[in-house]
């Protein structure tokens, strides 16, 4: 009898093809936007945490100045190289320091220039921030050590400049600056914020001081912590020995600042973690639409088969039998729309992440609660069409016109 009942609800949404197919595409449209909605923001928080991780691992960034909200007037006292260095051999907990200065300067060689940003550093800012050579080689001691104008180029600036021509040996202008070119940066692309991660380029920092800078400060100090369960010793160390070499006093506020990008990371996934939750629920919303669609579609089908109903509960039809048919007619119609919704679903989340550049990864556990919500909401807004069907009074129903 129960295989009746799933063969006579199939054929009443075959023999209604176009009135089903309208009927399912809301919950198509929910379903579809949900998935999409979720693999995108996890996929933008892996991207963001990704780009995050690429700046270095355990990375940790001193800059002058404390942290303010608001607008501020006063000058933060410049870091100097002495503090770099004395991070190095007090501070137990980290492993790299790498001290930097930067600011920006038209690059030019032959006819072609190009406005970038120069940093100068040491050879361990390499190591910090995860950066490879595609050609060329590191600072020797002689260039780190002295005043020697030597340059490594990010990607986007040798592009810029030599397109296919050889960079390495060249002579290029950096400001006011002769400097020959000793390598070339392997390209990192754009982080999810648009920022170009190659368009800079490294030079030693006493050559930087001297020709470009014009003082000895230092912007700010790049360090690596020796392990990633030390990044907060770390941090502690290196605000005691701030505060005492800068002689700030007890309750005093600290004149510089000490990032950590391992809570910037994880505040950042809690940021866009809450995002997508907020963006699945209001595309969980046109789920409930579609329910409310099927329930609508059911109650119309309900009266135009009163007089059938009718004759089915005269001739001995069970009420229990009439509203399983329509709770499968529901169930089948939501289910199937959930079924189309994910391949919708994912491969909208497919297409938009190869424009966006990003990976897709797909979240099983959302298709199988957007799957199985679709088919519960078909079962709870079919339950009420299918209770007024079995409810019905044969003899008034024979009666209907």
């Amino acid at each position: 009898m129960i295989w009746t009942t799933i063969i006579m609800a199939l054929r009443e949404i075959r023999r209604n093809t176009m009135r089903s197919a309208l009927t399912t595409l809301g919950i198509v449209i929910g379903v579809g936007s949900v998935i999409a909605m979720v693999t995108l923001g996890r996929a933008t928080s892996a991207k963001v945490a990704a780009d995050i991780a690429s700046m270095g691992a355990n990375l940790l960034i001193v800059t002058p100045g404390a942290e303010r909200h608001g607008p501020t007037s006063s000058v933060a006292r410049a870091l100097e190289l002495a503090d770099a260095e004395a991070i190095q051999n007090s501070v137990s907990a980290v492993a790299e320091v790498a001290p930097t200065a930067s600011q920006g300067a038209l690059i030019v060689y032959g006819n072609r220039n190009w406005s970038s940003g120069v940093t100068g550093t040491t050879n361990a800012y390499f190591i910090v921030r995860g950066l490879t050579l595609a050609e060329g080689e590191v600072f020797s001691d002689a260039q780190l050590s002295g005043a020697t104008p030597v340059c490594i180029l990010g990607e986007t600036v040798r592009r810029e400049l030599f397109g296919q021509q050889q960079a390495m040996g060249a002579s290029i202008r950096v400001g006011n600056v002769s400097c020959q070119v000793i390598g070339v940066l392997a390209a990192k692309g754009q982080s999810t914020f648009g920022q170009d991660q190659d368009d800079f380029i490294v030079m030693p920092l006493r050559a930087f001081q001297r020709k470009m800078a014009g003082n000895a400060d230092v912007g700010a100090i790049f360090i690596s912590a020796a392990s990633d369960n030390l990044t907060t010793k770390a941090v502690q160390q290196i605000e005691l020995l701030l505060r005492e070499r800068r002689r700030i006093g007890r309750g005093e506020v600290d004149d510089f600042s000490v990032r950590d990008m391992k809570e910037i990371a994880k505040t950042v996934g809690s940021v866009t973690g809450a995002l997508t939750a907020l963006l699945g629920a209001i595309a969980g919303v046109s789920l409930l639409v579609g329910g409310i669609g099927i329930m609508n579609i059911m109650l119309v089908s309900v009266t135009e088969r009163t007089r059938e109903i009718g004759l089915r509960l005269a001739i001995g039809a069970r009420g229990a039998e009439v509203m399983l048919q329509f709770l499968i007619e529901a169930a089948t119609l939501s289910t199937l729309g959930g079924a189309l919704g994910v391949i919708f679903g994912l491969a909208m989340s497919l297409i938009a992440t190869r424009v966006l550049h990003m990976a897709f990864v797909v979240s099983w556990d959302i298709v199988l609660i957007a799957v199985g919500f679709s088919a519960t909401i078909g079962i709870g807004f079919g339950f009420f069409p299918a209770r007024k069907a079995a409810h019905l009074n044969p003899i008034e129903a024979l009666r209907h016109e």
